[in-house]
């Protein structure tokens, strides 16, 4: 009953109940998770799309790799099963890393709307699975067949009723059925939830669909992406960023190009795939790409559909950007999650005062598998911590604070109340920030030990333990990281290995590069960083030449 010409007022209240809608379906989530990775740590996304895929909102909780993928994942969904072939109560389902979050990790489960007998939406959200069998959370396979249970796109549910044959396939092939099957029911539940609230707006509104409620939202969002884009000068400017990968080093070299109003973001030049299980899928690349360009140039406008349709990415297919099956890629944030500082990294030159230095960036994922010495049961567990971000012009860097991710470390009494772990230390690392006019975030460090009778699986994904966050406009880079054992043993980060039950591990995550010359941070300033400790008496000296410390 809505005319063709939306007024803007009514938009914004429709658009303002969408958000809603999709930030009630996390939340549902979250309550009704399972796991601390959901329940505590948010890596997850919720979203709305109209009956053509395109995603129309998201929840203000998630991860952009998650969210982003998502959205472009969904037009395949649409496509193994066109909205007119669906049935009232089918559930859909796939961790294809191809086709949505580059991980057999993370699971999408996406439910249909359905509103006087036709499909008008979907909601959709995905959550990282606390195991998914294999080799467990590591990079040391060799290809995807090694990683885990594959799920193609397949129906969960048909017309209500449970694929029992399905629901065994999975429980049978992980490590923690329980965790899992209980979360991947959290995430039905979660899509129900939205899809509640949305036959109540559409009711509200005397809807028949939200088709032009989202083709006004999305055309929108992108003319106001595309006028961003223009307040920028045509150009192309580029930044190189260097990672540790496994003995040899990995390349990201980027070039962005701001054409008119639009943003082409190439990744030519790169390192190739390689053969252990850092890869990483186009459409992971694609997620962090538009991401990155959108922190950049206009982090105002909404995330749909409309602001992708202005950023074009670019990767030579067989690069370690666009890998191909059955490349490993079980370890692929350990790239992707660079891509928004390589993005800013290249805007620095015309845009100083919107981006920020790189800072750790990767999330550290730390999995520990074995038997508990209290009972000797087994446990599996999975937790992400987080190092420094990069600094800004006249702002310093976030301390154990993720980014570009978004999902939050999991605090040290959940983690020793649901596990045999104790976390003996957890602390800031002073000096790890980059020096600089304003300084990089500061990264932390973690004890870790296991009350365990068993030798026990650790296995880190880590990153930035040779190349550390370089800073920008003279500002000096962040401290490297590094994981230690305490019985004198070598942990490689990216291996799995076992350790004996009475090892102590030590985490030291990086720190974020600063921003400007530290020749110009105030005295004053310096005085307070070492009063909070963020800074050594020696740090103040070499960093800053501070000779009053």
């Amino acid at each position: 009953m809505i005319s063709a010409a939306l007024d803007p007022i009514t938009l914004d209240i429709m658009w303002g109940r969408l958000i809603a809608t999709v930030n009630e379906q996390a939340a549902a989530l979250m309550r009704s998770s399972f796991t601390s990775i959901v329940r505590d740590a948010g890596d997850l996304s919720a979203c709305v799309f109209d009956r053509r895929g395109r995603m129309v909102a998201q929840a203000v909780t998630g991860s952009p790799g998650h969210i982003n993928s998502m959205a472009t994942g969904m037009a395949h969904i649409v496509k193994e099963f066109p909205v007119d072939t669906l049935e009232q109560g089918d559930v859909i389902i796939t961790n294809d890393p191809w086709i949505t979050v580059s991980q057999l990790h993370d699971i999408t489960i996406a439910t249909p709307v359905f509103h006087k007998g036709k499909v008008v939406a979907f909601f959709a959200n995905c959550c990282h699975a606390l195991d998914i069998g294999g080799r467990g959370l590591s990079a040391d396979a060799r290809s995807i067949f090694e990683e885990g249970l594959f799920i193609p796109i397949m129906k969960l549910h048909r017309a209500g009723k449970p694929v029992e044959a399905l629901y065994k396939l999975i429980a049978s092939n992980v490590r923690t059925p329980d965790e899992v099957i209980g979360d991947i029911h959290a995430q039905i539940i979660a899509n129900e939830v939205g899809g509640r609230q949305l036959k109540s707006f559409l009711q509200e509104f005397d809807l028949d669909d939200i088709e032009e409620v989202s083709d006004a939202i999305i055309a929108r969002t992108e003319k106001a992406m595309r006028a961003a884009i223009k307040a920028l000068p045509n150009g192309a400017h580029s930044f190189d960023i260097t990672l540790d990968g496994f003995g040899t080093p990995i390349h990201l070299k980027t070039k962005v190009t701001i054409a008119d109003d639009e943003v082409i973001v190439d990744y030519e030049g790169s390192s190739g795939q390689v053969d252990l299980g850092i890869n990483v899928g186009f459409n992971y690349t694609v997620a962090y790409t538009t991401y990155g360009v959108k922190c950049a140039i206009a982090p105002t406008v909404p995330n749909n559909a409309g602001s992708f349709e202005t950023i074009k990415t670019v990767a030579v297919k067989g690069s370690i950007l666009n890998a191909q099956h059955p490349a490993p890629v079980a370890g692929r944030h350990t790239v992707g999650h660079f891509l928004p500082s390589a993005i800013m990294g290249a805007l620095s030159g015309i845009m100083p005062d919107k981006v920020m230095a790189p800072g750790a960036d990767s999330l550290w994922n730390t999995h520990v598998s074995g038997f508990d010495g209290r009972d000797d049961s087994f446990f599996s567990y999975t937790w992400f911590s987080t190092g420094g971000t990069g600094a800004l012009q006249g702002q310093d860097g976030l301390s154990a604070t993720s980014y570009p991710s978004g999902v939050a470390g999991v605090p040290a009494e959940i983690i020793e109340a649901l596990t045999p772990l104790v976390v003996l230390q957890r602390a800031l690392r002073p000096d790890s920030g980059g020096a600089g006019e304003n300084r990089g975030g500061l990264g932390q460090t973690m004890e870790i030990e296991v009350r365990s009778k068993r030798p026990y699986l650790f296995s880190g994904l880590y990153e930035r333990c040779e190349f550390p966050a370089p800073g920008l406009y003279g500002g000096r880079a962040g401290a490297t990281g590094s994981v230690s054992a305490s019985n004198g043993e070598t942990v490689k980060p990216k291996i799995s290995r076992m350790l004996p039950p009475d090892t102590i591990v030590t985490l030291a995550i990086p720190g974020g590069g600063g921003f400007g010359d530290p020749a110009k941070r105030p005295e004053e300033v310096i005085r307070e960083d070492l009063l909070d400790g963020y800074i050594t008496v020696e740090g103040a000296r070499r960093d800053y030449g501070f000779l009053h410390a």
